[in-house]
């Protein structure tokens, strides 16, 4: 996960009332969270609060800028234990959250992860909300039985979104849908890409132009051939545009030039990689052989297939028969056939590119 900006801390409950257990399943949590994360100063950088007796930072954001290196820090994480003063913690990461000496970075997003079991022994309500005053998302997990009106007040709205009640051993079933959350804030301010395929990306970034007369001018090129730059122009009411035709499992630089008579805006620059090309079909099926009939399944179904075609005749002999499927079915039903007799089954996959790929299967009726 590439072309994303912001600075994320964990407020992790270090206090006596977690076990070692569930502190250590926070652990592999916290870093299943952030692995996809590119790291470093124009990047994701991420820091550690305990939350104990007194707050205790585990390292700045500045010191952990490679996935290795954060992955060691977060294993060698070591619960403090004491009591679980998080109100205290809390104002402590937001003196953090905003300071030079921690590595913070002006200007980017700043988003606040608590995890905790759902207990405080002192205030949390005034210092979550200055904290929310000055700019900063917060998220809470938790894996106790946290009183819900007092958590979903303090994580940021709407609640549905920015609060998750699981229990410690069910975190992985949140990973995704957090991460997700999370890059909805730290790519807010920047160039990126969503909904990459083998052929194709969508472009998106905040809305920096107004005026009729101002555009964006988009390049982009292959990283391995920089000599094949293309270049698009869209009016300044555009904050995204898809990309398309492109060659599969290959890496783009592209760039984003605001042209505006007003202001100057500087070019976004991103990364993206394609996905390796999809074959389809991968896989046929055959089921539900009965004397007359049986069933023709296949995988994958890709958004490039316009349809498919099902050959299908008996072994030995040279009568075939064809089938058409829409290219948003997977699957048929051959009908009217001999019983006890062995058929040929091809299906073909037509892509928009008037492409097509094959995959044969052998079929039985029953007697």
């Amino acid at each position: 996960v590439s072309s994303s900006e912001g600075d994320l801390l964990f407020l992790l409950d270090s206090s006596a009332s977690v076990s070692y257990y569930e502190f250590s399943r926070v652990k592999e949590f916290m870093w299943d969270l952030v692995q996809p994360f590119t790291f470093g100063p124009r990047d994701v950088q991420t820091s550690i609060i305990h939350i104990s007796t007194t707050p205790t930072m585990e390292f700045p954001f500045d010191q952990n800028l490679s996935g290795e290196s954060l992955h060691q820090a977060i294993r060698g994480t070591q619960q403090l234990m004491g009591d679980t003063n998080t109100g205290k913690a809390l104002s402590y990461a937001k003196e953090k959250l905003f300071s030079n000496e921690a590595g913070a970075r002006p200007n980017v997003p700043k988003v606040l992860v608590w995890v905790t079991d759902g207990f405080s022994t002192d205030d949390i309500s005034e210092p979550m909300q200055l904290l929310k005053d000055m700019g900063v998302t917060v998220f809470i997990v938790s894996t106790g039985r946290g009183n819900y009106l007092e958590l979903s007040a303090a994580a940021s709205q709407p609640p549905e979104k920015h609060l998750h009640f699981v229990d410690v051993d069910d975190l992985p079933i949140i990973t995704q849908e957090l991460r997700d959350a999370i890059l909805d804030v730290i790519q807010a301010n920047r160039l990126h890409a969503v909904d990459v395929t083998s052929s194709s990306f969508r472009l998106t970034w905040p809305q920096l132009l107004t005026q009729d007369t101002d555009y964006y001018t988009l390049e982009y090129a292959p990283r391995d051939d920089l000599a094949r730059k293309k270049t698009k122009q869209v009016s300044g009411a555009h904050t995204s545009l898809v990309l398309s035709n492109l060659a599969p499992e290959t890496t783009y630089e592209v760039a984003l030039i605001p042209e505006s008579n007003v202001l100057y805006f500087p070019p976004q620059t991103t990364r993206v990689t394609t996905l390796p090309e999809e074959i389809s079909p991968a896989q046929v099926l055959i089921s539900e052989s009965g004397p007359y009939s049986f069933h023709v399944s296949w995988a994958p179904t890709l958004d490039s297939v316009t349809g498919y075609q099902v050959l299908y005749g008996p072994l030995p002999g040279n009568s075939v028969k064809l089938l058409e499927v829409d290219g948003k079915h997977n699957s048929t039903l051959v009908e009217h056939l001999a019983p006890n007799t062995t058929y040929l089954v091809t299906v073909t996959a037509v892509y928009r590119s008037g492409k097509e790929k094959s995959l044969s299967a052998k079929a039985c009726t029953q007697e």
